[in-house]
């Protein structure tokens, strides 16, 4: 299943709080869920048992590393943190993009689950409860409606102000993913798609215009799909990370990656012959700047060019890691293929996969410390830490921290 992802072609009122670990979700990840089930199966009877060992080894159900060794509960809860604010964040963004007091009838936001991030066939209002502080539910003309709170709006300007300092960077991680391209051209319905992952504002599709000498946007004369064109090519751009950290350790990089050479184990080798080996078999900072389709397919060069693809565009990112249905959108332009699977699981001193075989995420493990946490947090990161942080709170709680702010 994991295999066929890869053919696919498919999206301040109140003073701050005292500085709090991130809140952990209270939902188990997938994998604990699926352990505890398997764990009743001799206690049901044969009917329920081959019901349940059916669901088990689902695809929507079954985890990406089926080792439990090898399994990093760190990160698996990085994804579960994800997964149990992805109605914060998706309804945030759905709802700041209406035209002000930025509500919609409760009837309509019931049938757009993908837009809010709601479960399919649930509520809405249940998701938009959990959440008092930031998400009400006010009656217009005898209309249930869903909307922002004041205090949630203040949060939204307090947010574009973080997007306005960091457009330059923004705007250079674009440029260099452009340079990553086959053709240096990417739909901007794809970055928009992802401009969460990859840190972009909302309204970025419209800002690339302030931007001529970096970008050209361009009609598709074939679907009407509008373009976004590198306008320049900067040498200085086309260093990828790897070749950074090579410099600082060279060592430490050679082990990140290895590709497996068959060779009988009793070859003898001398000094020289042993390094030479060594050089094929560790990662030889194929850039990934340069051009992928001048290389033979299936060989060693063109899987390290990819590998290094993949991880160029994680180090992009906003968290250094990424849904695989946000790799697969950008599968053309990079030239990837249908064994990039086995090359990343592979490849798993460099990367972890996370999540079920249905829909799972690669991280950069050199990003994260043993404890799940980001070593280094973009500004909008941590402004997202303090979000969900208040998505935790109820009214009670923010009461309290005004009480405690004001020191009475």
């Amino acid at each position: 299943m994991a295999r066929r992802l890869f053919c696919a072609t498919r999206a301040l009122l109140l003073p701050a709080p005292a500085p709090a670990p991130a809140p952990t979700p209270t939902s188990a990840s997938s994998a604990a869920a699926a352990e505890a089930a398997a764990s009743l199966l001799p206690l049901l009877p044969c009917k329920r048992r081959k019901k349940l060992l059916r669901k088990l080894n689902s695809p929507r159900v079954a985890p990406i590393e089926p080792e439990a060794a090898r399994r990093v509960p760190a990160l698996d809860a990085v994804l579960d943190r994800d997964t149990a604010f992805r109605f914060l964040h998706r309804a945030r963004s759905f709802l700041s993009s209406l035209p002000p007091p930025h509500r919609i009838p409760l009837s309509e936001a019931g049938k757009l689950y993908r837009e809010l991030g709601f479960p399919r066939g649930r509520k809405v209002s249940r998701s938009a409860t959990r959440h008092p502080l930031l998400f009400h539910l006010p009656v217009v003309d005898s209309v249930p409606h869903l909307a922002l709170t004041p205090f949630m709006c203040s949060l939204l300007e307090e947010e574009r102000r973080i997007h306005d300092d960091l457009l330059p960077s923004r705007v250079r991680a674009v440029r260099k993913l452009l340079m990553l391209t086959a053709h240096r051209r990417v739909p901007l319905a794809k970055l928009h798609h992802c401009r969460a992952v990859l840190g972009l504002p909302d309204d970025f599709r419209d800002r690339v215009h302030d931007f001529p000498d970096d970008f050209r946007v361009v009609v598709d004369p074939r679907d009407g799909r509008h373009i976004l064109e590198l306008a320049r090519w900067d040498p200085a751009l086309a260093v990828s990370a790897l070749e950074r950290d090579f410099v600082v350790d060279e060592s430490r990089v050679r082990r990140t990656f290895r590709f497996a050479v068959p060779h009988r184990r009793l070859m003898p080798l001398d000094a020289e012959d042993a390094d030479r080996l060594d050089t094929a078999t560790t990662f030889p900072l194929v850039s990934p700047y340069t051009n992928g389709a001048l290389l033979k397919p299936w060989t060693h060069e063109a899987e390290k060019y990819r590998v290094g693809v993949v991880h160029e565009f994680l180090s992009l990112t906003l968290e250094k890691h990424a849904m695989i249905h946000h790799i697969v959108e950008f599968k053309e332009e990079f030239g990837l293929t249908r064994h990039m699977y086995e090359s990343l699981q592979k490849q798993n001193r460099a990367f972890y996969l996370a999540g079920t075989e249905m829909n799972w995420a690669l991280f950069l493990r050199a990003a994260y410390d043993e404890n799940g946490v980001l070593k280094e947090k973009d500004p909008l990161v941590l402004f997202n830490e303090k979000l969900q942080q208040y998505a935790c709170m109820s009214k009670m709680d923010s009461r309290e921290n005004m009480i405690d702010a004001a020191g009475l």
